[in-house]
């Protein structure tokens, strides 16, 4: 039997099989040998055979090794490289154990706090696996035959697996290996098929034939990406198992979980498995994401996604290496080779779709809180932000930014910006979706009546479950879904049921085409009664106060599979429904990570069907592609500091995966908050992509309004730097929808280079250039963030820094947040208002962050702000912004009648180095000021935006 290779290890070498891209497909018969990148180390790897060799054997002739002898192929294996045979949780394992699988035992001494370290039980390198028997080439790629002549020690070892390879494009490659003989569930995703193999690809890619393995490598510079040659592969029906080493341990991505941005390698394991809990490290939480963003050596980017939906892990090591183990379906790789890491996550989303573009009411403030009471409580929220007013008059180089003033009036600013008003459940008539308390909520309509009469929207909580207990009759929901047969049904083939708000509740089948439809039915009757603009699906995992069901679980190796993977409960039914239930598609223990994804697809489609524009979906659990359908919030948070850190992580999690409309609950969900950490995370939280105040009932509340003038202040104030914002926010999220682009970005997208950046997570970008450096601890007056290498303008003044890439320590009382704008940039911003629709209305003021080289760009996608597909219909307004030799020139690429009713009112050009004489608009002279601190600005410009023109000063 042929040994596993390591990169750092001599092991006997296996017989490889280079597959370029052009010509024929070698057969394994015709593979020679492995490329020197694989033996290029051999120095080293003869120095650790013969120092490990030298150690057994002096203990062996010394007598001093504790225990029974061990066979000298488990001393080979450093422990860096052990990967773990016996992954199972809550099993002391013990040699017997180990051994009855054919693997090593060496004891380990434990992590600190308890967590597993180093395994005890690991692979030998000759442990059995699978050999590649043929190889043929396909019109994509190439087709192969994998071979398991010795089982290994789950049940239902499949013996023949089919590899299918296709060099989609120059940058993406496809890897999927099934059972050679029967069908296997595959995740219901649409993903583009390719329909050529690629010309010229950035990626050169080997096999191992005996035992099989992938070796995929960069070719510009022969970084390995994936050499799954370093343990076997395993594919039984119940247990699919595969491992490879990673460049570098800068790993991002494998959601959805609490933690810093950057993954320890330390013998951590990240489990998949949607999960209804409140945000704790360590935990699997409320979505599932199988995919991976890895910075390499120098600067580089490769992602990997692997396309399945059953519950799996993760574990990582400081080899560095990664292990996927998942309990189902097929092993489904998408490798993206980037080379930046912008382009790695466009490239995935290219395969799961790109994000929908929200309507712009979705990007200003969002109230709510469970625990209003009564509609006459949420509306009376509502008037408090609209009116309140406290004197104040307008920053003296800033006039959009209002500064508070408890003394004499000059000038009174505008109310505290707000665009949606929301209700959790206890709108509801018994928690029961569809209905409205008909004492405490009876006002509701006329709430909603007056929310649009002044420009804002109305959002409204649903859950999945629908109650299963009242009289037949009485509960439309449950008795039509009931006469079709649209709920998750037990083994039996009865309504599962189970507990959630309302009580006994059954589970909507949404992978049921006629469940969508009954989704419809029942949001039409009751938009027709309340007509809410937005929907916000909670709950969703699904999300169940039994363990599986009223009447437990079956036994059977559905709800008790061979392996469970380390999820919380340790049962795949814990606070879920039983994973044996059955649903249209296949079963719950299939689709469980993908109910949050069919049920916001269903939401979205209703909504579009009900009122005809945008729809607005958050939703708490999610999957690959959801972004197309829906944004999502972080969940039940704490009001705690850590919280509040957390939340940027997360938001930058979520902007790997596709759903860039994502947000925090700002000042957090359950326990009480503090004047200091609200006003703190109001000014972070405005900077979410999604920006929402929630919290629980039985806390005192904590929107705006109800806080010191000083706090308050700070809070409107950062509101109106967001609203200010929104043209330039828009725009982002345009360039989502169009292409992929991140909104929310962590630093080392934009300087990949720079390793200081690679495990920052306290800081982040909004699109390539306005550097947001929040404030996450009490007590202080400034804040130390990492201004990398280049000139950076305060956003406010102007002012400028010219950074070496440093760290700064930068003034923070409590009513400011650090705001820099990078050299190059333009921004397209815009007076606030109390929504985002009075906004839309006043002029525009343009921002140029002049480069050192005299140079700028920026763009602005203009629309209705709420149609839907007006940018594949035509309808908008696209304009191009660049600074060149003094001159400034504003260009439309593209022109709609809604841009004709909004003008350019002020420029602003920071960086102008020299006082200029004059300043001409279109030739024609213009007056303009200019500040010591290098800030052009010239006012009244009353430009339509339709209109393209050109400023410069000389």
């Amino acid at each position: 039997m042929k040994s596993y290779q390591k990169l750092t290890t001599a092991v006997p070498q296996p017989v490889a099989c280079r597959v370029e891209e052009e010509g024929a497909a070698p057969t394994p018969a015709g593979c020679g040998k492995l490329a020197p990148w694989w033996v290029g180390s051999g120095l080293l790897v003869a120095a650790v055979l013969l120092s490990t060799l030298t150690v057994w054997v002096l203990r062996q002739v010394s007598g001093g090794w504790p225990g029974p002898t061990l066979p000298p192929k488990c001393l080979l294996v450093p422990e860096s490289h052990r990967f773990d045979c016996y992954p199972e949780r809550h099993v002391v394992v013990t040699q017997e154990l180990c051994e009855s699988r054919g693997c090593c035992f060496i004891q380990s001494p434990p992590l600190a706090g308890g967590k597993r370290g180093v395994p005890w039980c690991f692979y030998p390198p000759d442990f059995p696996s699978y050999a590649l028997e043929s190889l043929n080439q396909t019109a994509l790629g190439m087709v192969g035959l994998l071979v398991r002549r010795e089982k290994a020690y789950y049940p239902r070892d499949i013996e023949m697996l089919r590899l299918d390879v296709e060099f989609e494009t120059d940058t993406r490659l496809h890897i999927k290996i099934t059972d050679a003989a029967n069908p296997r569930y595959e995740v219901p995703l649409d993903v583009p098929r390719a329909t050529k193999r690629a010309e010229n690809p950035i990626y050169s890619l080997d096999f191992s034939r005996d035992p099989f393995g992938v070796l995929l490598r960069r070719r510009t510079t022969g970084t390995v990406l994936l050499n799954t040659t370093v343990a076997p592969l395993i594919f039984a029906d119940q247990f699919l198992q595969v491992s490879t080493l990673l460049p570098s341990r800068f790993l991002y991505g494998l959601g959805e979980h609490r933690g810093p941005l950057l993954h320890s390698l330390d013998w951590s394991t990240l489990t998949l498995w949607a999960r209804d809990v409140s945000p704790t490290e360590s935990f699997n939480l409320y979505g599932a994401h199988p995919f991976y963003l890895l910075m390499e050596e120098g600067g580089d980017a490769h992602g990997v996604f692997l396309l399945n939906s059953n519950a799996m892990e993760v574990a990582l090591q400081p080899t560095p290496a990664l292990t996927w183990r998942t309990i189902g379906g097929v092993l489904d790789f998408y490798i993206f080779l980037g080379p930046d890491p912008n382009m790695v996550i466009q490239q995935y989303q290219q395969v799961i779709g790109f994000p929908a573009m929200p309507p712009l009411w979705a990007l200003g403030f969002h109230l709510c809180r469970w625990g209003y009471g009564s509609s006459n409580e949420t509306w009376q929220t509502a008037r408090a932000m609209r009116n309140y007013q406290i004197p104040q008059v307008t920053h003296p180089q800033d006039p959009w930014r209002c500064w508070g003033v408890l003394g004499s009036v000059t000038h009174p600013c505008i109310s505290v910006p707000q665009d949606a008003q929301w209700n959790d459940i206890d709108y509801m008539d018994g928690y029961r979706d569809f209905t409205l308390d008909p004492q405490k909520f009876a006002s509701l309509p006329s709430l909603v009546e007056d929310l649009h009469k002044h420009g804002q929207r109305y959002v409204m909580i649903l859950d999945p479950g629908i109650s299963s207990t009242n009289p037949h009759g009485s509960y439309w929901p449950f008795d039509e879904g009931l006469r079709r047969g649209l709920f998750l049904n037990n083994t039996q083939g009865q309504p599962l049921i189970g507990q959630v708000w309302p009580g006994f509740t059954a589970f909507a089948d949404f992978s049921n085409p006629d469940t969508q439809q009954w989704w419809l039915e029942n949001l039409q009757r009751f938009h027709a009664r309340v007509p809410f603009d937005g929907l916000w699906i909670d709950m969703n995992e699904p999300s169940n106060f039994m363990d599986g069901s009223e009447k437990g679980c079956p036994l059977g190796e559905l709800d008790s599979p061979p392996y469970t993977p380390a999820v919380l409960g340790d049962s795949l039914s814990a606070k879920t429904v039983c994973a044996s239930a059955k649903q249209k598609t296949s079963v719950h223990y299939n689709l469980h990570n993908l109910y949050g994804l069919m049920e916001a697809k269903a939401t979205a489609s209703a909504l579009i069907q009900i009122r005809g524009k945008r729809p607005f979906v958050i939703s708490r659990s999610t999957f690959p592609s959801q972004g197309q359908y829906s944004g999502h919030w972080l969940g039940d948070n704490r009001s705690q500091w850590k919280d509040m850190y957390y939340s940027i992580p997360g938001l930058l999690s979520f902007s790997l995966f596709g759903i860039p409309l994502v947000g925090a609950d700002i000042c957090g969900f359950s326990g009480s908050t503090s004047e200091e950490l609200c006003t703190r995370w109001m000014q972070l939280g405005a900077f979410y992509p999604f920006a929402r105040n929630h919290n629980t009932q039985n806390e005192k509340a904590q929107d705006p309004t109800v806080f010191s003038p000083a706090a308050r202040t700070a809070m409107k104030d950062v509101l109106l730097t967001r609203y200010s914002l929104l043209p330039f926010l828009y725009t982002l999220f345009h360039r989502a929808h169009l292409q992929g682009d991140t909104v929310a970005r962590p630093l080392f997208f934009e300087f990949p280079r720079d390793v200081t950046t690679l495990g920052l997570d306290k800081q982040f970008l909004w699109g390539w250039s306005l550097l947001v450096t929040p404030v996450l601890e009490p007590g202080v007056d400034s804040v130390t963030g990492y201004v990398p290498r280049g000139v950076w303008y305060d956003f406010y003044t102007g002012s400028s820094v010219n950074s070496s890439g440093e760290m700064l320590k930068m003034s923070a009382p409590l009513e400011h947040l650090n705001l820099h704008v990078r050299e190059g940039a333009i921004l397209p911003t815009q007076k606030p208002e109390t929504t985002s629709e009075a906004t839309r209305r006043n002029p525009l003021r343009i921002i140029v962050a002049l480069s050192q080289s005299g140079t700028a760009w920026g763009d602005l996608f203009w629309d209705d702000g709420e149609s839907l597909d007006t940018f594949e219909r035509g309808s908008y307004s696209y304009l191009v912004f660049n600074v060149t030799q003094n001159i400034f020139t504003s260009t439309v690429l593209h022109a709609s009648a809604e841009a004709t009713e909004v003008t350019i009112g002020t420029l602003s050009i920071f960086g102008v180095r020299e006082p200029p004489s004059k300043v001409l608009l279109n030739g024609q002279e213009k007056p303009f000021s200019y500040l010591g601190n290098q800030v052009l600005t010239v006012s009244d410009l009353g430009l339509s935006l339709s209109q393209g023109f050109s400023l410069r000063w000389l």
